[in-house]
This record gives C-alpha cells, sequence and structure tokens, in this order.
C-alpha cells in the first residue's frame, strides 16, 4: 500500500482538508482525514475536454510527454487531422500510439472526413467506417459534427453517423461556430451535447440554453477564454475546459489545461468551478474511466505546491507516478512509426502565376483577422494588365494551396493580413485536408517554400534572400518523429524566422496553418 498526504482539493464537497491517501493496484483504497496542514495540496488530474493532438505536431507518445508534467492525466482527443490525411488507418495509427504511454488518449470517431467537397483530401471516413470506429473499446464518441449545414437540413449521411453514436449512447460532439437562432435549435435537437467553437458571450449563452455544453477553448490559434469567463460564475455546471489546438513551443513555455487554471484563478473565479470543469464535468459527460480523488476511483491525481500558484509537484496515473517536478517525466521515450500520404512535386513559378481573365476589374481578397478563426473576403480594383502580384504597400499577398494527394494545378488566389515584406513561408499543417499552403511574396520564394515542404513530405518552411529553414514533418505530413522538446525549440526557431520577414510581430505559421480558407483558383480571382 502506498501513501501520499496533503491538502486534499475535494472538488465534490467543495472543500480542502489535510488528509493521507492510501492507493494500491492502481485505486484508491482510503482518504483518510487529518489534523496537520500540509506544504503540497493533492487533486484530481486535468482532462482536455476537447483536443487535436495532431496539432501539436507530434504523436501520442511524445504529446504526452509534454502535458503530464502539466498536471493532464487524460484527454479526449479528436483524430480528424490524421483521419483527414490516412482515413480509418489513420485514426488506429494513433490509438496504437497512445497505447506506448499512461498518458489516458479517449478517441472520438472523425465524423467529417473530408471536411468539405471544395478541396481533395487523402481519404473519406464513411457511416460504415464510423460504425466500425464505435465499436473500438478506445473510442468514446462522435467527434465534431462540423457540418451543421447538413445537420439542418437533414442529410442522410449526416443522420447516419449520429444515429450510429446514439444507438450505442455516446455523445456527439459539435462544432457550429456562430450558429444561432432556429438553425441552432434543429442543431441542438439532433443530439449535439457540446461546443467549442463560441467566441462571444451571447453565442454560449443561447447555446447552454439549448442543453449543450460549452468547452472553453484556450488554444495557439482560437483564444475564448476571455470572452467566456464570465459563464464560470452564471453557469459553472455547463463548461469544461479545452485547448483544441496547441503547438509545441507554447505547450512547453505557457502549459496546458493549467494554463487555463491559472487564467481563471487571475480573474478571481472560483477555484472549484474551475477544477470541476477541468475533470468532474468530462469525466461525467464521456463516461471516461478516470479517477477523480474518490475512495475506489482510480489513482489519477496530481499534487501541486498551492491553489493560488498551480505549479504541479507530481502527476499520478493509475497509481504511477508518472512526472516529478525533481526528477522530471518518468516514462521512457518510444520509438516513432512513419506513415504518410504524400505524393512530392515540383512547383515552379510559372505554375503560381497569375493572369488578369480578360474583362476583369476587381480582385477578391481573402482577408483573415489576427486571432480569430473567422475570415471574409473583399474587392480590389486591378491596376495592373498582364500578372497579378503581391502587393505589400496593402499588405496583400499570394496564398498557394498545392495539392499533395494528388498531382493538380496550384490554386492560387490573395489574402490580406500577413504583413509579410519579403520571401514567403508554406505548410503541410493546413486544417482540415491538409494540403500544401503558401502565403508570400516573390514567386521564386513561394515556390521554393513548397518545394521544401514536398521534398520532405511534409513540413514547415521558410523562404527570403537571408535565409532558409525547414521543420521536417514526415509523419502523415503533419506530426514529427522527433521528441517534443526538439520539436517545441525547432517550431519556435522557424516561427522567429517568419516573423523577420514580416512587419508583423503577432504573425506567424499559427496564422498560415489557420487561414487556409482554400485559396481561390486562377479562373476564379478576377471575379
Amino acid at each position: 500500500m502506498e501513501t501520499i498526504s496533503g491538502n486534499i482539493i475535494d472538488i465534490h464537497e467543495r472543500e480542502i482538508y489535510p488528509g493521507t491517501v492510501f492507493f494500491s493496484e492502481g485505486k484508491i483504497k482510503k482518504i483518510e482525514k487529518g489534523n496537520k496542514l500540509h506544504n503540497q495540496y493533492i487533486l484530481p488530474g486535468l482532462i482536455d475536454s476537447h483536443v487535436h493532438i495532431e496539432s501539436s505536431m507530434l504523436v501520442p507518445s511524445s504529446f504526452s510527454r509534454l502535458i503530464v508534467p502539466r498536471g493532464t492525466i487524460g484527454v479526449v482527443t479528436d483524430p480528424h487531422e490524421i483521419g483527414n490525411v490516412l482515413g480509418v488507418k489513420g485514426v488506429e495509427y494513433m490509438i496504437d500510439d497512445s497505447k506506448k504511454t499512461p498518458l489516458k488518449c479517449f478517441f472520438g470517431a472523425p465524423s467529417c472526413v473530408p471536411a468539405t467537397s471544395l478541396e481533395s483530401s487523402g481519404a473519406i471516413i464513411s457511416p460504415d467506417d464510423i460504425e466500425f470506429l464505435l465499436d473500438k473499446e478506445e473510442v468514446l464518441f462522435l467527434s465534431e459534427m462540423m457540418n451543421f449545414v447538413g445537420v439542418i437540413k437533414g442529410d442522410k449521411e449526416v443522420f447516419r453517423k449520429i444515429d450510429a453514436a446514439k444507438r450505442r449512447n455516446l455523445p456527439v460532439d459539435g462544432h457550429a461556430p456562430g450558429l444561432r437562432g432556429e438553425g441552432l435549435e434543429i442543431y441542438a435537437s439532433a443530439g449535439i451535447t457540446t461546443d467549442h467553437e463560441c467566441f462571444t458571450l451571447e453565442e454560449a449563452l443561447e447555446k447552454i440554453e439549448n442543453g449543450m455544453k460549452i468547452q472553453v477553448r484556450e488554444g495557439s490559434a482560437a483564444k475564448n477564454f476571455e470572452a467566456l469567463f464570465s459563464l464560470f460564475e452564471s453557469h459553472p455546471d455547463s463548461l469544461m475546459l479545452c485547448t483544441d489546438d496547441s503547438h509545441p513551443d507554447e505547450l512547453i513555455q505557457e502549459g496546458h489545461i493549467d494554463k487555463l487554471i491559472k487564467l481563471g484563478l487571475k480573474k478571481g473565479i472560483d477555484i472549484f468551478n474551475l477544477l470541476r470543469a477541468a475533470s468532474l464535468h468530462p469525466v461525467m459527460h464521456y463516461n471516461l474511466p478516470v479517477g477523480l480523488l474518490r475512495e475506489g476511483d482510480n489513482a489519477d491525481f496530481i499534487v501541486i505546491d498551492h491553489p493560488d500558484k498551480f505549479n504541479v509537484l507530481e502527476t499520478y496515473i493509475n497509481g504511477e507516478k508518472v512526472f516529478d517536478s525533481k526528477r522530471g517525466v518518468l516514462f521512457e521515450k518510444q520509438n516513432v512509426e512513419i506513415v504518410n500520404h504524400f505524393v512530392s512535386r515540383s512547383v515552379s513559378e510559372n505554375d503560381i502565376s497569375i493572369n488578369v481573365p480578360d474583362g476583369a476589374r476587381k480582385l477578391k481578397v481573402i482577408r483573415c483577422f489576427d486571432g480569430e478563426l473567422v475570415t471574409d473576403a473583399f474587392l480590389k480594383e486591378i491596376v495592373e494588365k498582364e500578372h497579378l502580384k503581391s502587393d505589400t504597400e496593402n499588405d496583400i499577398l499570394k496564398i498557394v494551396v498545392v495539392d499533395r494527394y494528388q498531382n493538380k494545378p496550384a490554386s492560387v488566389g490573395f489574402i490580406h493580413g500577413f504583413g509579410l515584406k519579403s520571401g514567403a513561408i508554406a505548410s503541410s499543417v493546413a486544417h482540415d485536408s491538409h494540403n500544401v499552403v503558401a502565403v508570400g511574396v516573390e514567386d521564386r520564394h513561394i515556390a521554393r517554400a513548397v518545394n521544401m515542404v514536398m521534398e520532405a513530405k511534409g513540413g514547415l518552411s521558410v523562404s527570403s534572400d537571408e535565409h532558409e529553414e525547414i521543420l521536417p514533418l514526415p509523419v502523415g505530413g503533419i506530426m514529427s518523429d522527433k521528441d517534443g522538446e526538439v520539436v517545441g525549440e525547432s517550431y519556435a526557431r522557424i516561427d522567429r524566422a517568419a516573423k523577420k520577414i514580416g512587419n508583423k510581430t503577432k504573425i506567424s505559421f499559427h496564422d498560415l496553418i489557420l487561414y487556409v480558407a482554400f485559396g481561390y483558383s486562377q479562373n476564379e480571382a478576377g471575379r
């Protein structure tokens, strides 16, 4: 029998008391109250209620080594990204790799692969595939139903997937940014139970009124905590915490779910409301086999220095200490198998040049907004008579999308909001189909940035007169086979290189990964 003593943070009774936890064979046998206060606190481990592990650019076994030191003992993960690249085999790859780590990974069946018919994808996950995946013991829910239009219109294929989950009494996750009114009522009544896309308080409140749980998100690209934090006072039992997409450098420097806890503490949010959203609510909603610091539970808990500081000292999963602040991560690094679906080809400057269509007077330009997932478009008068080029003075840059699955012509358009002054950046991490996307000024650098990614069969690249660099991502073209710290350092370095060729310090690979918008083909450029 092992024991650990500290001040117990009881999220069920909302009290803190000195005590000792007795555990063996992965279970908590007894929690005994004491009289003497301690200099450490024991509480349930943290759970990310919605995350795409692939967005960390790490496989699950590497990802786990970055987040268990932050007190995360479990993740509810949607393998949507690898699903778009490799289909069911990609989902099975993530499940298999997750078994190499003590981190508890609970998977969903990706509901929208491909995410759109407007872009080439590497695979299709059909309703029959959903049935197959939902029968796996590691798959506990239907992943985010992005096709809310299909739900509202009663699409038969969409409802075959939803019904497959409902027949098994499994939750269906939502994804409906900005959806309100009658459309939201139809969407929620179809059995959609969560949403992580709320970017206004009013939207979140309306979704709660329709019976949905809100996953308050603070990731690398989308950050909604500031807009939604008042819900912890008004609707604390309707909330969970999530990161959605987190890049490796931020996981190392800023943290994971503990980052959201600290944000909440700074806002004066009740500690119990925060911790229940970070553990109790996801466990109950998804029926997770995760302990919540009760007698008879799995011995999944963490030790922190103080609730006001929330620095993690130790992490335990199934009674095994997996992190100690003095010794670091206590489980071994694993070898990473490389799987991919990547048709490499070279792109020339000719391939990405645009002639002005006959009679065209205006150019459609994508407009992105710093720190937001949404984009819009505007029309710009065409001045040039032959070739359309980037206009750095007005921050209108060329965006190129190159199919990584088939040998097709590049799609070329223009985008506003990046602030690059020279050179180009490219990425094969490009939601949701993960084709190769580049934004840049000179065609020669755009082509070079794309070709660097093509040669590596996946990665992030920078090309300018002063500097060339690539971060290879050979696993599915979206993840690295290297250790998390190595990838985090490489990502931070290449991100700095991208900032050097721009005039906005916030513009980075975060934005390139975010603002794909499928590009515009040459024959659309003059509409």
